[in-house]
């Protein structure tokens, strides 16, 4: 599989109830016949942690559901009560943080899509001696606002890879397709493209309603002509730019980020030039894992610098190699 840049992982992970939020809980417990997790895996026998995943995810992205699963399996191995909480309004992830705080969890790993509106809630969870670990978004603040280690993709990084296989291929006026104004990650990727392909306009677009999304999309392809390429920053919003280039009749071509088991099936049919992987599977599981080693031993995983999931170009020369995993929803 082509990788165009494949760096150390770090991880962390809480857990934490309430708010009428999307929740999950990973006990973890042992069955009485295996000693072992209801998977028939061992158990760890340290004691048991409460961990808070709180992330920025939107209702109805599958990507979250990749990062879920990977964090429930480490808290199943790891011993972990886990809740999964998510909003995508950065005051609401505030407030998440704090109530994790209230209930005094052993640990947090939170996404950072939102840095500056996260900082306060964070200092106070650090502030009360429970240890933070972020995933996802914010690579580069990470470590400044008190998180041991970060697990995710550099997205200035990714968005110049898509940008350097565009320039390969000829490309040169590139549409990227922000889906939340202001998030640092999607911005970097956007950025990252236009770094290689100076041409690439912004298209900004509300990510939480699908039809409006396709609407905007068709509107500017049918009024930028010369547009080769358009790239979506998430799965879902791939999949409705692909019915958007067909609704305005135009040539481009359709390229992305993130993957998923119907993008997959994209690439392999042609329909889909190539998406970028950042793992997101390894980011739940990493961060969870982070945090129960650190209160296992003192570890500190990544050294205190992030560590990478990605990314990784899957096109159609190798998108074979990945469809098992993906049709099992862990890629």
């Amino acid at each position: 599989m082509k990788k165009f840049a494949w760096r150390r992982a770090a991880v962390a992970a809480v857990a934490i109830p309430m708010l009428t939020l999307t929740a999950c809980s990973s006990q973890g417990g042992r069955t009485p016949e295996t000693g072992g997790n209801a998977a028939g895996g061992q158990v760890a026998t340290t004691e048991r942690m409460k961990i808070a995943l709180i992330t920025h995810a939107p209702a109805g992205d599958t990507f979250w559901d990749i990062v879920r699963k990977g964090a429930e399996e480490a808290a199943a191995k790891d011993n972990v009560e886990l809740q999964y909480l998510n909003d995508p309004e950065a005051a609401r992830q505030s407030q998440l943080i704090e109530q994790a705080i209230n209930l005094k969890v052993d640990g947090i790993a939170v996404t950072l899509a939102t840095p500056d509106a996260l900082k306060d809630a964070i200092k106070k969870a650090t502030d009360a001696g429970i240890q933070v670990v972020s995933l996802n978004a914010g690579e580069s603040v990470s470590k400044q606002l008190g998180a041991f280690t970060h697990f995710g993709s550099d997205d200035k990084l990714a968005g110049e890879a898509v940008g350097a296989k565009l320039a390969e291929g000829g490309f040169k006026r590139p549409i990227c397709v922000i889906q939340v104004q202001g998030h640092v990650g999607l911005e970097n990727r956007c950025a990252g493209v236009k770094a290689k392909v100076p041409g690439t306009e912004i298209l900004y677009v509300a990510g939480t309603d699908m039809t409006a999304v396709a609407s905007t999309a068709t509107a500017k392809l049918q009024a930028s002509k010369d547009a080769d390429v358009i790239i979506g920053l998430g799965a879902p919003i791939t999949l409705t730019l692909l019915k958007s280039v067909s609704e305005a009749g135009s040539q481009a071509k359709v390229a992305s980020f993130d993957l998923n088991k119907e993008l997959a099936e994209k690439i392999a049919d042609g329909s889909l030039l190539f998406t970028v992987d950042q793992q997101p599977w390894l980011q739940g599981y990493g961060a969870i894992d982070a945090l129960w080693q650190f209160k296992r031993g003192g570890f500190l995983i990544g050294g205190g610098q992030p560590v990478l999931t990605g990314p990784t170009i899957v096109d159609k020369e190798n998108v074979a190699d990945v469809q098992k995993f993906a049709n099992e929803g862990i890629r």
